[in-house]
């Protein structure tokens, strides 16, 4: 068996007793694949966590106290090594169960919430010693309606897994297609970062590297876009006009791509440096701030084009650079939720 399958076999009994969630399940299966002294990367505001028992205790139990019946769903699951030799498994889905206790303040709702999550794992001897993860935190604060930022100009919606039903797959890894699948995704970035510093929007040839019935299913607070026209209008556009200087900082970045047939992962952190030197993006002044952003993302190609892409960003951390303590609003909301008079 191929090493990329043999390392999607050694995660499965760990994705498996999340479904099924119990501690003691869980906690065994982490403390079986991690190593003892792994480095966990969560999104904000979780930070930087160390060993199984500290990625349990920090994060897991508190979503797993605010969901009981709570259940991990993965729609992808992909594996490769990448240029640096290292080897990564990503997974890509959504937890979900009855929000029936608060989780980091957010108000429950009594009803089913999900909450999308891309989880990148490090492997070396056989043992993770390397998580980078991202929980879309903001998807559940909407769902209870207290989203305390700027409204979203895409789509917010659940997203769905990949259309061909096979991003968890058993096939022998093919190393041509996989490599061929990374070359379509590095050459379409390197396309998108000529605009604007080199020209207008022809420079990105996306409509060469894009399918014409692409989607781009973005983190909460950006939504998702349909085809070219839907993604430039409801994320790309905005996102330049407030960062202009997109690609100025690659030299202080670490991208890490890896392919798995059809499918293209990337992650980093950060991945992305930028100034936020105009208005325009998600409500925010120009601040003429320079900030990081972790991205961790998924592309599915279909006949030589990227007909699907899975994107998500640790908007929280964002909002946290520039001053914005999100979960201090959300308190605000909650205490006029509660108010009962003077």
């Amino acid at each position: 068996m191929h090493i990329n399958n043999q390392l999607k076999e050694m995660i499965k009994p760990l994705r498996l007793s999340m479904y099924d969630f119990t501690e003691k399940e869980v906690r065994k299966q982490l403390d079986k694949i991690f190593h003892e002294e792994a480095i966990i990367h969560l999104s904000h505001p979780f930070g930087d966590m160390n060993g199984p028992s500290d990625f349990y205790d920090k994060s897991l139990k508190l979503l797993f106290n605010s969901m009981p019946d709570f259940e991990r769903r993965d729609y992808i699951v992909v594996s490769g090594k990448t240029e640096q030799n290292l080897d990564w498994v990503g997974c890509g889905g959504f937890y979900n169960g009855t929000f029936i206790k608060p989780f980091l303040d957010i108000p429950p709702t009594g009803h089913i919430a999900h909450m999308r999550f891309h989880e990148f794992y490090r492997f070396q001897e056989g043992k993770i010693i390397e998580v980078q993860a991202l929980w879309d935190i903001p998807e559940l604060m909407m769902q209870s309606n207290s989203w305390p930022m700027a409204p979203t100009l895409g789509r917010e919606w659940c997203i769905p897994g990949p259309a061909t039903m096979d991003g968890i797959s058993d096939n022998s890894y093919d190393t041509e297609k996989s490599s061929s699948s990374v070359q379509i995704v590095i050459k379409m970035l390197e396309a998108m970062k000529k605009h604007p510093s080199q020209g207008g929007p022809e420079l990105m040839e996306m409509d060469f590297y894009w399918h014409p019935k692409m989607n781009w299913y973005g983190p909460s607070g950006i939504g998702s876009g349909r085809g070219v026209e839907g993604f430039r209008n409801w994320h790309q556009i905005p996102f330049l006009n407030a960062m202009p200087d997109r690609g100025k900082y690659i030299d202080e970045i670490t991208y890490h791509f890896f392919g798995d047939g059809d499918y293209v992962a990337v992650t980093g952190w950060p991945n992305m440096i930028q100034t936020i030197s105009h208005d325009g993006w998600m409500g925010i002044p120009p601040l003429n701030k320079k900030i990081e952003m972790r991205s961790l993302d998924f592309w599915r190609i279909e006949k030589g084009k990227i007909r699907e892409n899975w994107v998500m960003v640790d908007i929280l951390h964002m909002y946290h650079q520039i001053g914005v303590d999100v979960f201090a609003r959300i308190s605000e909301f909650n205490k006029a939720r509660n108010f009962k008079g003077y």
